[in-house]
C-alpha cells in the first residue's frame, strides 16, 4: 500500500517542520503529521479524506525526500525548513539566509524558475532573501528549491483543502419491503467527496450494488430498490468537516386473511382437503402439530394467486391434528382442527384355539389385545356381571391407544374363567371373549422323615404331595441346612423318582434338617415342612495301647491311651470290664488283640511282669464283668476285690452319646499276684556332674526312679544322714525332691541316694558345690624395682571360695593421690612385673583374687612402695632354671554315662592333656575300634569325641577312651544306652520287635 513509504520516524520529521508554518490566528492548528504518526495505518486514506489531502501517495512520497539531510553550505548561512504547510487560499513565507548577500539566488517550483508576480512576491532584507506566495492553490502544492551560485537548498509545500461541512442532515426514514427507499443530505460544497456508511460500514457504490447515490450539486441521495428487511439498519454520511446518522426501519404490509381454514372430521382413508386466501400474492408453509409439512405422492399442495390449498389423499390416523398455514415473511397462522375417525376393532389373532390363555399360578398374567379406533375408544373389561372397575386391584385392566391389557398378579386357581372385553367411540363398538386357564405348581408334600443316621449320613423317607397342581409330579428336589443356620443347600440337581434319599457328607455332631420339593411340568413346589432336627453321631475307636501299670495280690491297674478318633459325639468315658480264665465265660476263639501292647510285648521296662507272644485264646462271652459301675475319664483305672492267684481278661470301651465303642482287650491274661520290680535311679543328665549352685540361691532337685512295690528312699551327705531341718527332702512312688531354699557353703558335699525295694537295692550319688567370692590373697611383697618396672610377688588367698581360683587383678596407686587404676586383669601367676612406672613416683600395689563367682570382696595393698628413682640401675636379668613341662597323660574332663535314642546320632566327649601329645584310642567293651564307618573320632586341643551314627540298641555298651604316651596312659570309660521309639513311647534296654518283624543281629550293621 501507499501509505507503507513513510515510517512513523518521518511523519516525527514532518511534524517538527511544520509546527514552523504560521497560519491564520482564527482557526485551531491541526498537526496532521503528528495525527498520522499516532494513527493505526490503516486508518491513513480515513485521515487523509477528513483533512482533505487528495494526493496521499505523492505527498508520502516528497515528506520521504525530506528525509535526506541538507549538507552543509558556504553560500547559505540559513537554508529552507525541509517542509511547509498552508490552508488553501492562504499565504505561505520561505525565508533564506545568504552568507555573500552580493551572489544571485534565483527561485524554482518543480524545476521552473519563479518570476515575481502578484503572486509570487520577492523581499530583501540584509542577508535574508524571502519569496511570499500568495492566495496558494492545490497547484501551488509543490518542491520548491533556490539557488546561490552553484549551491542550493529545497523544501516541499503542502496546500490542505478547507473541510466540507454537512449543512442538512440525514432524516429518520420508514418503508415497506419491495418498496424504493432514498435517504438525502446536504453539504457546504459542490460534488464534494461524502462517503456513505451502514451500520459504521462503508456501503459500495460500484456497478454491481444495489445501493446507488445520486449527485446534484450539494445534495447527495442514497437510493435502495426493493427494500428488504436486511436493510434495516443505521445509515451515516462523512465529510472531511462533518457527518451525519439516521435509521432506516422497513416493515411488511399489513396482512389480511380473506378465508381461513375450517375445522374438519374425516373418516379414515378419505380424502382431507384446507383451503385458505390472503390479501397478499405470497409463498406459504403448511404445518401439522408444529412439524413442517413436505410435499409427497399423498401430500399435495396447491398455490393459485391469493389462494393455498392442502389435499391428503387416503387420510390416515396420523393426519388428526392441529394444521395452520404461514404465510412467508409474515408472523401469522391460518389453523385448523382436523379430526379423523374410525369404528373401534378388537384383533385376536395372536390368541389360541377358543381364545384360551393358560397361566401358570402364581405368576403374574399380563394380556395385551391389540385395538383399534379413532378417536382411541373407550375399553370395558368384565367376568360374569361384575365389570373390572377398579385399577389397584389384584385383577385389573390397564388400557393404552392401541392396546388394552388384561392383568391379574399372582394368578391363582380361582381366576380361571370367561373374561369379555368390549370397545365404544363415536364411530361405533365391538366386544370379544377371552378365556383364561389357571395352572398351578404342585402342593409341598408333607415333612420328610429321618430314619437313620451315620457318622456323615442319614437316610429320609416322604410321602407325595395330596395335589400334583393337574400335572404329574416328574420328582423332588432335596435340601438340607444347619439348625442353627438359615441357608438351604441344594442336594441333588438331577431329579430323583423315588421318595427315598440318603444324604452324605455332613458334619458329625452338628444338628440338621431337610426338606423335600415336588416339580412338575408347571413348576416346583413350595417347600415341605423340615424334618425334626437331627445330629450325625459315630461311635468313637477303641482306646488304644491298653496296658498293664501294676499288679498286687488284690488287684489290677490298668492303662490306656484316648481313641485315636474320637469324633465330634466327644468321649464322656471308659467303662473297664473284665471276666475270669476257665469261667463259663471262658475264651474260645482269638479276640482282636491290643496294638500297643503287640507292638511292645511287655508290660513295663527294667524289670516287673514280662509277657510272652499272645498266643490264649479269648472270651467271647458278652457276659462281662463291669469293673466301674460310673464312667470313668481316667485314662488309668484299679480294678479291686481280685482273688489272689486268680487270672483275667481285660477290656476297655469308649463311650460317648453315640454309644460304646468297640471293645479294646489286653492280649493275654493278667496273673493277679504282686510282681516286684527291680529298683533304678533315672538319674538326670545334668546331676551327673558336680551340680554347682552360688551362695544364696536355691537348690530343687527332681530325681525320678522306678521300682515296686513300696520303694524306700534314704539320703546320706558325706556318709552321715541328711540333716532334715537344713535340708527338705519330699518322697513319692516315682521321684523323690532335695530341696534347699538358700544354699550356704556348707551344704556343698557327696549327696548318697539309695531306693530300696525288698532285697534290692540301687544307688546314685550327687555332688552339689556351693561356692562364694574368694578372699584375697595372703601376702603382697615387692621383689625388685629397676628402671620403670616393679616385681611383685604373692601367695594364693586362704579362702578360695570353694572354686579353683581363676586369676588376680592388679592395682596401683601413685602415693600423692592413692588413686587406684587397674593394670593387669585376670592374671594366672602369682608373680608379675608391673612396666611403664613414671620415674620420680612412688607407686603401692594391691591384689584382688578372683574365681568363677568373681572379684574377693577386698585386696591386699603392699605394705611397702615403690620407689622410681630418676637416675638409672643396672638390670640385672634373673637367672631362670629350665622347666619341664613333659607330663604322663591325665584327663581333666572324663567320660559320662548317657543315653541315645535310636536313628539319632550320639557324640562321647572328653579331654585330656599330656606332653609329649599321647596317642588316643577308643574300646567298645574293651575292644578297640578301627575301621568301621560307623563310629568317627576327633581330637582338636585336647578335646577328644566320639561320634555314633545312627546308634542302634546293640550300641549300647561300655565306652573307653584311653590315652598313652611315653610317660604313662590313663582311660576313662562311660555307659551309653540306646533308646527306640514306637509310636512316641520311648523303651529303654534292648529292642522289642514287632510280629512278623525279623531281628537284626550286628552283623547287619
Amino acid at each position: 500500500m501507499p501509505i507503507c513509504l513513510l515510517s512513523f520516524t518521518n511523519l516525527c520529521y514532518i511534524s517538527f517542520f511544520f509546527r514552523e508554518v504560521k497560519q491564520e490566528p482564527e482557526e485551531p492548528d491541526i498537526d496532521v503529521w503528528e495525527l498520522l504518526k499516532n494513527s493505526n495505518p490503516n486508518d491513513y486514506e480515513k485521515i487523509a479524506f477528513q483533512y482533505g489531502i487528495t494526493d496521499l501517495r505523492g505527498m508520502l512520497k516528497r515528506l520521504k525526500r525530506t528525509r535526506r539531510e541538507e549538507k552543509k553550505s558556504a553560500a547559505f548561512a540559513k537554508i529552507l525548513d525541509p517542509a511547509y504547510q498552508v490552508d488553501k487560499g492562504g499565504r505561505v513565507r520561505f525565508v533564506v539566509e545568504l552568507a555573500d548577500p552580493t551572489v544571485e539566488l534565483k527561485w524554482y517550483k518543480n524545476g521552473q524558475e519563479i518570476r515575481p508576480s502578484g503572486k509570487y512576491i520577492f523581499e530583501h532584507k540584509g542577508n535574508e532573501r524571502i519569496l511570499f506566495i500568495n492566495n496558494c492553490m492545490l497547484t501551488d502544492d509543490a518542491r520548491y528549491h533556490v539557488t546561490a551560485g552553484t549551491e542550493k537548498c529545497s523544501t516541499e509545500l503542502f496546500v490542505r483543502e478547507p473541510p466540507v461541512m454537512v449543512t442538512k442532515g440525514l432524516e429518520d426514514t420508514n418503508g415497506y419491503i419491495g418498496d424504493k427507499v432514498e435517504l438525502s443530505v446536504e453539504v457546504s460544497e459542490d460534488d464534494a467527496n461524502v462517503k456513505w456508511f451502514k451500520n459504521g460500514v462503508e456501503l459500495p457504490l460500484d456497478s454491481k450494488s444495489r445501493y446507488k447515490v445520486k449527485i446534484e450539486g450539494k445534495k447527495h441521495t442514497l437510493i435502495i430498490d426493493e427494500a428488504t428487511k436486511g436493510d434495516n439498519a443505521t445509515y451515516s454520511v462523512m465529510t472531511t468537516g462533518g457527518q451525519s446518522a439516521a435509521k432506516l426501519k422497513v416493515d411488511l404490509r399489513p396482512l389480511k386473511i380473506m378465508q381461513p381454514l375450517e375445522d374438519q372430521t374425516v373418516r379414515l382413508g378419505k380424502e382431507l382437503s384446507l383451503k385458505c386466501e390472503i390479501s397478499e400474492n405470497l409463498e406459504g408453509k403448511w404445518y401439522k402439530n408444529g412439524q413442517l409439512l413436505q410435499p409427497s405422492d399423498r401430500i399435495k399442495m396447491y398455490h393459485k394467486g391469493r389462494i393455498h390449498r392442502l389435499i391428503i389423499d387416503s387420510s390416515l390416523v396420523d393426519d388428526d391434528g392441529e394444521y395452520m398455514f404461514v404465510p412467508e415473511a409474515y408472523n401469522i397462522s391460518i389453523p385448523c382442527k382436523v379430526h379423523i375417525i374410525d369404528p373401534p376393532k378388537i384383533h385376536l389373532d395372536g390368541l389360541g384355539e377358543n381364545n384360551t390363555v393358560t397361566v401358570v399360578a402364581g405368576t403374574k398374567l399380563r394380556l395385551e389385545i391389540p385395538i383399534s379406533g379413532e378417536p382411541p375408544p373407550k375399553v370395558m373389561w368384565s367376568r360374569g356381571d361384575k365389570w373390572l372397575m377398579d385399577s389397584a386391584s389384584r385383577i385389573r385392566a390397564e388400557n393404552y391407544p392401541d392396546s388394552s391389557c388384561l392383568v391379574i398378579d399372582s394368578a391363582e386357581r380361582d381366576d380361571s374363567g370367561t373374561y369379555r372385553i368390549m370397545l365404544k367411540n363415536e364411530a361405533g363398538e365391538d366386544t370379544a371373549h377371552v378365556n383364561i386357564k389357571v395352572v398351578d405348581i404342585p402342593d409341598p408334600p408333607l415333612a420328610p422323615d429321618v430314619i437313620e443316621v451315620g457318622e456323615d449320613w442319614c437316610i429320609m423317607t416322604w410321602e407325595p404331595p395330596v395335589y400334583d397342581g393337574g400335572s404329574p409330579i416328574l420328582g423332588y428336589y432335596i435340601e438340607r441346612k444347619k439348625k442353627q443356620s438359615s441357608r438351604w443347600m441344594r442336594l441333588n440337581f438331577d431329579l430323583i423318582k423315588e421318595t427315598t434319599f440318603e444324604p452324605k457328607k455332613m458334619i458329625e455332631g452338628v444338628a440338621y434338617e431337610v426338606r423335600v420339593f415336588a416339580v412338575n411340568a408347571i413348576g416346583t413346589s413350595k417347600p415341605s415342612m423340615p424334618s425334626k432336627p437331627f445330629v450325625p453321631l459315630a461311635v468313637t475307636s477303641p482306646p488304644t495301647c491298653l496296658a498293664v501299670d501294676s499288679v498286687t495280690d488284690t488287684t489290677v491297674t490298668m492303662k490306656w491311651r484316648p481313641p485315636d478318633q474320637i469324633g465330634a459325639a466327644g468321649l464322656d468315658g471308659y467303662v473297664i470290664e473284665y471276666c475270669f480264665e476257665g469261667s463259663p465265660q471262658a475264651p474260645t476263639t482269638e479276640g482282636e488283640g491290643n496294638t500297643c501292647t503287640q507292638e511292645i510285648n511287655s508290660v513295663e521296662a527294667d524289670g516287673g511282669l514280662v509277657q510272652t507272644e499272645d498266643k490264649t485264646a479269648k472270651p467271647t462271652s458278652e457276659e462281662w464283668i463291669v469293673a466301674n459301675p460310673d464312667l470313668t475319664d481316667k485314662t488309668k483305672f484299679t480294678i479291686t476285690g481280685l482273688p489272689t492267684g486268680a487270672k483275667i481278661f481285660v477290656r476297655v470301651k469308649a463311650v460317648n452319646k453315640a454309644g460304646s465303642s468297640d471293645p479294646r482287650m489286653h492280649p493275654q491274661p493278667i496273673l493277679v499276684k504282686e510282681v516286684i520290680e527291680p529298683p533304678k535311679i533315672r538319674l538326670p543328665r545334668h546331676l551327673k556332674q558336680t551340680y554347682i549352685r552360688r551362695v544364696g540361691e536355691a537348690v530343687n532337685l527332681v530325681i525320678p526312679f522306678q521300682g515296686r512295690p513300696r520303694a524306700k528312699i534314704s539320703w546320706k551327705k558325706n556318709g552321715a544322714h541328711v540333716d532334715k531341718n537344713q535340708i527338705n527332702i519330699r518322697n513319692s512312688e516315682n521321684d523323690t525332691i532335695i530341696f534347699i531354699r538358700k544354699a550356704e557353703r556348707i551344704h556343698s558335699g557327696k549327696y548318697d541316694m539309695k531306693v530300696k525295694v525288698e532285697n534290692l537295692v540301687d544307688k546314685a550319688t550327687i555332688d552339689i558345690q556351693i561356692v562364694d567370692r574368694p578372699g584375697p590373697p595372703q601376702v603382697v611383697s615387692i621383689v625388685d624395682v629397676w628402671g620403670e618396672n616393679a616385681a611383685l610377688e604373692w601367695k594364693p588367698p586362704k579362702d578360695d571360695g570353694n572354686a579353683n581360683i581363676t586369676g588376680y587383678t592388679i592395682q596401683k596407686a601413685d602415693k600423692k593421690s592413692m588413686e587406684w587404676f587397674t593394670v593387669i586383669e585376670h592374671y594366672h601367676r602369682t608373680s608379675a612385673t608391673i612396666t611403664e612406672l613414671i620415674i620420680g613416683n612412688e607407686y603401692y600395689f594391691r591384689i584382688f583374687s578372683e574365681n568363677m563367682c568373681g572379684l574377693s570382696q577386698d585386696a591386699t595393698m603392699t605394705t611397702e612402695s615403690a620407689v622410681i628413682a630418676k637416675d638409672g640401675k643396672v638390670y640385672k636379668n634373673p637367672v631362670y632354671e629350665d622347666f619341664n613341662f613333659t607330663e604322663p597323660p591325665m584327663f581333666t574332663q572324663p567320660l559320662i554315662n548317657t543315653y541315645a535314642v535310636s536313628g539319632y546320632n550320639a557324640t562321647l566327649n572328653c579331654s585330656v592333656r599330656g606332653n609329649p601329645k599321647p596317642k588316643i584310642t577308643w574300646m567298645k567293651n574293651k575292644i578297640i575300634i578301627a575301621n568301621d564307618p560307623r563310629y568317627r573320632m576327633f581330637s582338636n586341643q585336647g578335646v577328644c569325641t566320639l561320634e555314633i551314627r545312627k546308634p542302634s540298641p546293640y550300641d549300647g555298651a561300655t565306652y573307653t577312651c584311653k590315652a598313652v604316651n611315653s610317660l604313662g596312659e590313663a582311660e576313662v570309660e562311660c555307659k551309653l544306652e540306646v533308646k527306640v521309639i514306637y509310636h512316641g513311647v520311648i523303651t529303654p534296654g534292648e529292642p522289642i520287635f514287632l510280629a512278623g518283624q525279623k531281628q537284626l543281629h550286628s552283623k547287619d550293621f
